[in-house]
């Protein structure tokens, strides 16, 4: 009954879809991340050469520290919220809980560099940091490798396959299936450089961005270098010069490197809809699957429309965020915090839609007979072939005759062909314009997209 009552699909009807992002964006992962930021920064603390109130810690003991966040368990997460109940803050649960911990594991000597000069920004700019990065890289770049290595191959499988183009929805110049597939690979593989290339920030300076409490408690130490030094260590680009908060700007910069893959998948949604619609594309009935409540025959491509609604929910996220994170009052306003345990949803949203993508294309089957019987309703895409090639041949503006000819007209592959007989050009050029058809003036097309594209991966 829990997935019946959940408020949000993404944790009922939706949930085995995006339960791989459970791991970085639940309530206990953020204090999972929380702990881990703590314990780091105390193990650095302990190498640090000026803190001298702080004894070094032995190996074994930093192996069992690490363990606390490595191990991290559902019991761990409950005695945490419970010192959330009871001091109602976070943050400070987690430093309690943390102390309990140490108590346990004998080192309690160590208890007082917990949390030693922090504000509780230091510790979640830089938890929301690595929760960021890492869904990026272990769960959204992985599905997103999926989704553009099924597109490659069917690119590559539909190079030749010729099909209609529409401009403005009308009949155009042809194409290739493939060719068009290959198109959103490109830009794809082009979005998808942009997100992981975001490289997250983090801070560590205090309650308004001066050190002031590490400075005044340990005025010997180069705080800077330090804060730098551990900011590094956990693979994030320090930002020194902030006011309480760290500016948030690269979650800014993620949020649109995302958002932009994001209308990219939108635009092969509604094509791929389009497609099918059109009868191009067909879809794999599943036995025992439903396409409508009324009308028996329907295979609808609910993957596809699903996929596109969610990329829709995710980016109107993504834009807010990205409008909303960077700004913050003064040095410190707390709007951000209720703000930023949101992005899992934007996330959520996001690798639901890929997977359904997934899915849709999974589905896909090709119907060229289809195709080739639209090219060869629409002979008067060929227009453009005749006045080019006349051009060529210096004939006297051969645009102006195609555009009478063809223009607003029913046109005929016969009839085009009459009218080459009537144009005074030599016999060869006749031969070479007569043996023109839809299905073969696609130009490059195939060679684009076996060429144009790099392999998967």
């Amino acid at each position: 009954m829990d997935q019946l009552t959940t408020l949000s699909p993404l944790d009922g009807r939706y949930r085995p879809d995006v339960a791989a992002l459970e791991a970085y964006f639940s309530e206990a992962a953020l204090f999972r991340y929380r702990a881990r930021v703590e314990i780091e920064y105390l193990i650095f603390l302990t190498k640090a050469r000026d803190v001298s109130f702080v004894p070094r810690l032995e190996a074994q003991a930093v192996a069992e520290l690490r363990g606390l966040y490595r191990s991290f368990r559902p019991e761990d997460a409950e005695a945490i919220a419970a010192w959330d109940r009871k001091v109602n803050h976070d943050v400070k649960a987690v430093e309690y809980w943390l102390r309990e911990q140490m108590d346990k594991l004998g080192l309690g000597a160590w208890k007082e560099a917990v949390h030693f000069a922090l504000t509780s920004e230091d510790v979640n700019n830089l938890a929301y940091a690595l929760m960021l990065r890492e869904a990026r890289d272990l769960v959204i770049l992985p599905a997103l490798n999926e989704l553009g290595a099924q597109l490659h191959a069917l690119a590559i499988e539909q190079s030749e396959t010729a099909m209609l183009a529409r401009t403005h929805g009308q009949p155009a110049t042809p194409t290739t299936l493939g060719k068009e597939i290959a198109v959103f690979v490109t830009r794809l593989r082009r979005a998808h450089v942009a997100l992981a290339k975001v490289q997250l920030t983090g801070k560590l300076n205090g309650a308004t961005g001066t050190l002031a409490a590490h400075a005044v408690a340990l005025p010997s130490v180069d705080w800077l270098a330090f804060s730098r030094a551990f900011v590094r260590s956990l693979d994030l680009e320090p930002v020194q010069l902030t006011t309480q908060i760290e500016p948030h700007d690269s979650i800014a910069e993620l949020c649109d490197a995302l958002k932009r893959l994001n209308t990219l998948l939108i635009g092969l949604c509604q094509d791929m809809w389009r497609y099918i619609g059109d009868g191009y594309l067909v879809q794999a009935p599943k036995a025992g699957e439903v396409g409508s409540s009324t009308m028996p025959h329907k295979v609808n491509p609910i993957d596809f429309e699903n996929a596109e609604g969610n990329l829709g929910l995710a980016n109107a996220l993504l834009e807010f965020f990205s409008r909303k994170l960077p700004i913050s009052r003064m040095q410190r306003d707390l709007s951000d915090s209720t703000v930023l345990r949101n992005l899992g949803v934007a996330f959520g949203h996001s690798l639901f839609a890929y997977r359904r993508a997934l899915k849709g294309i999974g589905k896909l089957g090709v119907d060229p007979a289809r195709m080739q019987a639209d090219l060869a309703a629409h002979p008067e895409v060929l227009a453009e072939a005749v006045q080019t090639i006349l051009r060529r041949e210096g004939y006297p503006e051969p645009y102006e005759v195609l555009k009478k000819l063809s223009r607003g007209r029913a046109l005929t592959l016969d009839g085009l062909r009459d009218f080459v007989d009537t144009l005074d050009v030599s016999d060869a050029v006749k031969d070479e314009l007569r043996a023109l058809t839809p299905e073969g003036y696609t130009g490059l097309a195939g060679k684009l997209a076996r060429t144009l594209i790099k392999p998967a991966g």
